[in-house]
């Protein structure tokens, strides 16, 4: 978003991207807070942006422009959401990949040395028994 209030065009390409309309989002303009003195106590120009859906929240008042906060803050919004997405992605990969792991069959090494395990604690048990109970 540019100042004058017009979409900018890469922020509404990753807009569709992700899936996401303006109408999704909740944009509000409050009172800033820290230093800019008469300017900030008077006018709105901290920006407030929600995504309903996911009830993400970015708040922007780097500036003491109300329009560069703006578009600071739809940029920031999209990439959290970007972000969010490739988490996402990136657990439900994790996840697949573990599962898979999981359900692999065992390599005969592996299949070996269980066997050989399984053995030697036989043997361990067995010489615990009782002596004369056969």
């Amino acid at each position: 978003m540019t100042e004058s209030g017009a979409w900018d065009e890469a922020l509404m390409r990753r807009m569709e991207a992700l899936g996401v309309a303006p109408a999704d989002f909740d944009e509000t303009f409050v009172r800033s807070s820290g230093h800019g003195g008469q300017n900030v106590n008077k006018t709105s120009t901290c920006v407030v942006l929600v995504h309903r859906a996911t009830g993400t929240q970015v708040r922007c008042q780097d500036t003491r422009q109300q329009g560069r906060n703006r578009a600071l803050a739809w940029r920031l919004m999209i990439e959290k959401l970007e972000a969010e997405r490739v988490r996402r992605a990136d657990e439900e990969r994790a996840r697949r990949e573990k599962q898979r792991r999981r359900n692999r069959p065992r390599s005969r090494r592996s299949k070996a040395r269980i066997l050989a395990d399984k053995a030697r604690r036989g043997e361990k048990k067995a010489g615990r028994r009782p002596v004369g109970t056969d």
